[in-house]
């Protein structure tokens, strides 16, 4: 895979495809309602941008939707701290209640760890149906894929394997989780996380046109260096090329969830979470109407 030809929030400024429209905003205002639309457009150009609830990890499931609708977006993927592994059916079918009556979309839940156990397995897979999330967003050992073939087709759910970049002795980039899931059930594919692949020196850009086909969920995100100590920062503020990520997510009419994944200032994430949709925005609107 290619190296990563960067292109940061300054140089694209400065480039004038976006000016004012993507510049940090300086307060955070409160969202009457979700994925608010400017004059009629979708701000997001028809991408199904959310939050990742990891993001929102020191607040209850309740202030989670509060905090996810005040941020204008609708989507959200459920990571467990939101909705417990251990939880009943009858408390899933509560927090997919709560997530519906808010508006919002519930996309998936993950990062799911899977060892080679049926059991294991099959309970996550009863915990994604009771909750109604159509993917789950996994980490499994590579020998447990013949197990979720075969619970991808009773369940009828998707499976989207995450790489964790450097560190990850399975699936550090998104070649290695497509070498394993190749001869696989289709609906077994990818979450490419775009800051720990670029974090190995390689281009989520690339990753995102040659395995669209198998693209179930997105981790977006930016980080401060192409490198193994690349840590998360604003949307635009890094190193990653997001001009060509999201214009690649709209080549391809990308149609899952676009994951923001904040992980920084965790007791108050708000305000870098609105800049980075902000920011995403932006993007978006200096983006030619025909590629969209």
């Amino acid at each position: 895979m290619g190296k990563v030809h960067w292109q940061n929030r300054r140089e694209f400024i400065k480039t004038g495809m976006v000016g004012t429209a993507a510049l940090p905003i300086v307060g955070f205002s409160p969202v009457r309602s979700p994925e608010t639309k400017t004059h009629g457009k979708d701000p997001f150009s028809g991408l199904k941008m959310g939050v990742a609830s990891y993001s929102l990890r020191k607040f209850s499931l309740d202030e989670a939707i509060a905090m996810t609708r005040k941020l204008g977006v609708k989507y959200i993927t459920l990571k467990d701290f939101h909705l417990s592994l251990k939880s009943s059916q009858t408390e899933r079918q509560e927090a997919r209640k709560k997530i519906e009556d808010a508006g919002l979309v519930l996309m998936g839940g993950g990062v799911i760890y899977m060892k080679k156990d049926e059991n294991e397995i099959r309970h996550a897979f009863e915990y994604a149906r009771d909750a109604g999330m159509p993917t789950i967003v996994a980490s499994p050992d590579p020998p447990a894929l013949d197990i979720l073939d075969k619970m991808v087709d009773e369940y009828r759910l998707r499976v989207a394997i995450h790489n964790h970049g450097p560190g990850d002795e399975k699936y550090p980039s998104p070649d290695d989780v497509f070498k394993h899931v190749k001869n696989h059930d289709e609906r077994i594919g990818l979450c490419i996380d775009i800051g720990h692949t670029v974090r190995i020196g390689e281009d989520p850009i690339e990753g995102i046109r040659k395995y669209s086909s198998r693209l179930y969920d997105l981790h977006f995100k930016d980080v401060t260096t192409a490198a193994p100590a690349g840590e998360n920062i604003e949307v635009g503020k890094g190193v990653i090329n997001i001009v060509g990520v999201l214009k690649a997510l709209l080549d391809i009419r990308y149609r899952y969830h676009v994951a923001l994944e904040y992980e920084i200032n965790e007791t108050n994430p708000l305000m870098g979470m609105n800049e980075s949709f902000a920011y995403s925005r932006g993007v978006l609107a200096a983006i030619p109407s025909s590629t969209i």
